[in-house]
């Protein structure tokens, strides 16, 4: 069994979620903040959630505050916001550390398979990491790339039989 698949982590519900869970599907994953100039992301990754759900696509946020402190708050201001302001209803994991030595095992999995440029640390909120059916980490998109500049990427991930 891939790596990916033996990972878990808890949502913003305290619930523990196995990765093997999501063997077979396409995984976005996220770092988000919802005091973050990308914050308005969460309506394109909702987009992307609404229309490629039923064909395996699944999106799961992870809350940081590692950066700028734009994450303060608490699990349920958290999951608030993003519903309020953005209608999310995919998957939002508790929040997390993506960089240092807390980092969640999750993105240390991430950065080992995809290092960003010159660096594995995570730069800065909405990193986004596209896993496909098989549990491989495919691509790794910076923040200032929007949802809709992946779209393309997911599609084709979707298309693929890799299980």
């Amino acid at each position: 069994m891939n790596d990916f698949y033996q990972l878990s982590a808890s949502n913003l519900q305290g619930q523990s979620i196995d990765f093997s869970d999501f063997a077979g599907k396409v995984v976005l994953i996220v770092n988000t903040a919802s005091k973050c100039g990308f914050t308005p992301q969460y309506e394109g990754l909702q987009q992307l959630h609404a229309k490629y759900a039923d064909q395996g696509l699944v999106i799961i946020g992870f809350p940081c505050n590692q950066f700028g402190k734009q994450e303060p708050g608490g699990a349920k201001e958290i999951a608030q916001g993003c519903l309020i302001n953005y209608g999310v209803d995919f998957v939002m994991m508790s929040k997390i550390d993506v960089n240092g030595e807390n980092a969640h095992p999750v993105f240390r999995h991430l950065k080992s398979a995809l290092p960003g440029f010159l660096t594995r640390k995570i730069k800065w909120n909405f990193t986004k990491f596209l896993v496909g059916r098989d549990g491989e980490a495919i691509k790794r998109f910076a923040p200032f790339t929007k949802p809709q500049q992946i779209e393309g990427a997911i599609i084709k991930a979707l298309k693929s039989s890799n299980i």
